[in-house]
């Protein structure tokens, strides 16, 4: 496993979770309050105190419609902060592995994005993850983007652990229909981050490292197809099965729009780490599995 002490930075978020329970040797998470982006002097204290060979910030501020109302809020979480991490770490030169999403580009493309396709976000959270991306490669030539998109986990709050409770509540669920993207289990992620982490543990650093990755589950879906998806495997465990109907994204106004397209090309994630995700049908199943197993995670 990893042979470097790896700092997480996010400790209650759904990734910094998943990382937590791989019980990998050497990997520490910290969060609030102990490290806090609010205060920059805590980020501070901790790089030096915890002296890792690896930084993952897997911290961010992911309330997406809530983000329109607290701009500067949003901006310290996903830039400020994130900017502040990334100049520590090449101070000391340490890699940074930093998670950011599909929310950067408006949906419009019609095809998987790549990397190289210019960002267009349509909302704060977009635009805030945006400006992180190029704060973070501006001061650090060993920082590594991984843009990632729709995540899931049997822990904390997530759009399949929602569709599991309502459809326990509720025989008719309405859930957007015209929205694509990729599902992507939190624990899948953790385990492509940690098997990075390997490779540059083994072989050293390499400058193709550097720069944004897209990773996220393989395949595609809408809003509507993942919900079908979780809420069949339940019930195959004995959950009732509601009758799902599919919406526009007009029939559920948010305070912030959301891409209609965002699916991910994860193409560079193979060619450059040899990592490639599960398809996202057969993780949600997992996950399904264990959120019906232990509710309460």
């Amino acid at each position: 496993m990893v042979g470097c002490p790896i700092l997480v930075i996010g400790r209650s978020g759904q990734l910094a979770t998943a990382l937590g329970r791989s019980n990998s040797p050497g990997l520490h998470c910290l969060g609030r309050p102990d490290l806090d982006f609010d205060r920059p002097e805590t980020v501070d204290t901790a790089i030096a105190e915890a002296a890792p060979g690896l930084v993952v910030n897997a911290a961010a501020w992911t309330a997406v419609d809530a983000a329109e109302d607290d701009v500067a809020g949003a901006e310290r979480a996903n830039r400020d902060g994130p900017a502040h991490l990334a100049r520590l770490c090449a101070a000391r030169g340490i890699p940074l592995i930093h998670v950011s999403t599909d929310y950067v580009f408006d949906g419009t493309k019609g095809a998987p994005y790549v990397e190289t396709d210019p960002t267009s976000p349509r909302t704060v959270y977009g635009r805030s993850k945006a400006e992180g991306e190029q704060a973070i490669l501006a001061v650090h030539d060993r920082a590594i983007i991984l843009r990632t998109a729709w995540v899931y986990s049997p822990y904390g709050r997530n759009f399949v652990r929602t569709m599991l409770n309502a459809g326990a509540k509720n025989p008719v669920l309405r859930v957007v229909g015209d929205q694509r993207g990729n599902p992507t289990s939190a624990d899948d992620l953790a385990g492509a981050i940690l098997s990075i982490a390997d490779t540059i543990a083994r072989d050293g650093w390499r400058d193709a490292f550097a720069g944004i990755t897209h990773a996220a589950g393989s395949g595609d879906t809408t809003w509507h197809g993942l919900a079908v998806a979780a809420l069949q495997d339940a019930a195959r465990l004995g959950r009732p099965m509601p009758v799902v109907e599919a919406i526009t994204t007009a029939d559920w106004p948010t305070p912030a729009a959301r891409p209609q397209d965002s699916r991910l090309d994860c193409t560079r994630l193979h060619d450059v780490f040899g990592v490639r995700l599960p398809h996202w049908r057969d993780s949600v199943a997992r996950t399904v599995t264990t959120l019906l197993a232990n509710p309460a995670a």
